[in-house]
């Protein structure tokens, strides 16, 4: 009876060595192919000088972060957010944006001020929603103006953060993989407690709207970064890589549900499977939102190469349609087979369709995707785009300006995944 039990006791510990071995080999794997990542720089493929190249980058940084119509301030000497000025309020997108942006431009003083405040103000430290974040907070009270979470926030969040740990290391001040796997860990903790769930529906293997109540049981296709997936599955360590990995898997499926089968266009919201999701504020239709869309694909070409054949079919659907449309003054919103919605969602003093910088600037990163020269136009365009006031007042310079330097870095090749120094 005892040699059976011990018998037992060392397959059982043979098998948890071999699961941590696989797990082990897995992440190195992953680790090893990200270092292999090539990150074209487009501007100068195409002709552009890099010292104008490296000019307009900055030009975009300053006037984002320090000109005068920056959304980044300071507050005090250790904490700084990023607001929509627009709205008038913090969110968690615009500081999980301005993270990235810091990580990827060596801007560590910048990131820090910034995830301070997102831990001190944001963050919850208790309660059903221990460890998920406030999706919006009123700088001028200095109060939340929504508990609950927006879940590609908590996504940004980790992702950066996992960066900063490969980048700078955990012992400068502030341990980044602690806190990047302390948000992890809290997603995995909640089972519909107080009506919070995982950030991820565990049975869809899908990013939730919001994981809470019945919004967990839909999903918006602008939140589905299958790159980022494989970024947890290789650095957070977290025990659920496999999973991390399926819902990459998934998530690419998913869009080739979610965009037209012609335009390539998709709905802000969908249920899972990819068909629209109507609500109560808006019905379907391809708005700002689904403007990040084609950004995520061109970011999962560049840093996966996974699903490349789709990619360039969609590229070309999606490129091809704004053509059809007028390169210079295509609309900001659609129905998705491209005819002109009779909704428009209102941004600024008056419901008007635009054409809007934040969308010439997602759309130029297809040319990461459909690069062979045929993409000139796209290049050129947010090439000459210029972040300032549209001709009848409208500025936005916190979505516009921030997808306008995502994609600037994008396309000049500073957007990449940072492996452990």
């Amino acid at each position: 009876m005892g040699n059976l039990l011990e018998l037992k006791i060392m397959r059982k510990s043979a098998l948890m060595v071999f699961m941590v071995l696989v797990a082990y080999l897995t992440n190195a794997q992953n680790s090893n192919n990200f270092k292999n990542v090539k990150y074209k720089n487009l501007f100068q493929e195409y002709g552009y000088k890099k010292k104008d190249i490296n000019k307009k980058l900055s030009k975009a940084y300053y006037d984002v972060f320090e000109g005068p119509n920056r959304v980044y301030f300071q507050v005090g000497d250790s904490m700084a957010y990023v607001s929509d000025v627009k709205n008038k309020d913090v969110r968690t997108e615009g500081m999980s944006y301005g993270m990235m942006i810091a990580v990827q431009l060596e801007k560590k003083d910048v990131f820090d001020k910034l995830w301070r405040f997102s831990k001190t103000y944001l963050q919850h430290q208790s309660g059903p929603r221990e460890g998920y974040f406030a999706w919006s907070f009123n700088p001028e009270t200095m109060k939340q103006n929504s508990p609950g979470s927006a879940s590609d926030g908590e996504f940004y969040y980790v992702t950066s953060l996992l960066f900063a740990s490969n980048k700078w290391g955990n012992k400068t001040g502030i341990d980044y993989y602690k806190e990047a796997k302390g948000i992890l860990d809290a997603m995995w903790s909640k089972d519909g407690a107080g009506n919070i769930y995982n950030l991820i529906n565990t049975e869809h293997k899908q990013i939730t709207f919001v994981p809470e109540g019945n919004n967990y049981n839909w999903t918006d296709p602008s939140y589905h970064l299958p790159a980022f997936y494989e970024i947890w599955a290789a650095y957070a360590k977290d025990g659920h890589e496999e999973f991390y990995m399926a819902c990459a898997d998934t998530s690419r499926v998913f869009l080739h549900r979610a965009t037209h089968p012609v335009t390539g266009l998709n709905s802000d919201y969908t249920e899972f499977s990819g068909e629209p999701h109507p609500t109560r504020w808006m019905p379907p239709g391809f708005r700002y939102d689904s403007w990040r869309v084609p950004m995520n694909i061109a970011m999962d070409y560049v840093w996966t190469g996974k699903d490349a054949e789709w990619k360039k079919d969609y590229a070309t659907r999606f490129q091809n349609f704004l053509r059809s449309k007028g390169l210079d003054t295509y609309d900001d919103q659609f129905n998705l087979d491209g005819t002109k919605p009779d909704f428009i969602l209102q941004a600024g003093p008056e419901k008007k369709l635009r054409h809007s910088i934040g969308l010439v600037s997602t759309a130029a990163t297809t040319a990461l995707i459909k690069n062979d020269k045929g993409s000139k136009d796209f290049i050129d365009a947010i090439w000459n785009a210029k972040l300032e006031p549209y001709e009848d007042g409208y500025f936005d310079p916190y979505y516009d300006g921030l997808l306008y330097l995502f994609s600037l870095m994008h396309l000049s090749g500073n957007y990449q995944i940072i492996t452990p120094n």
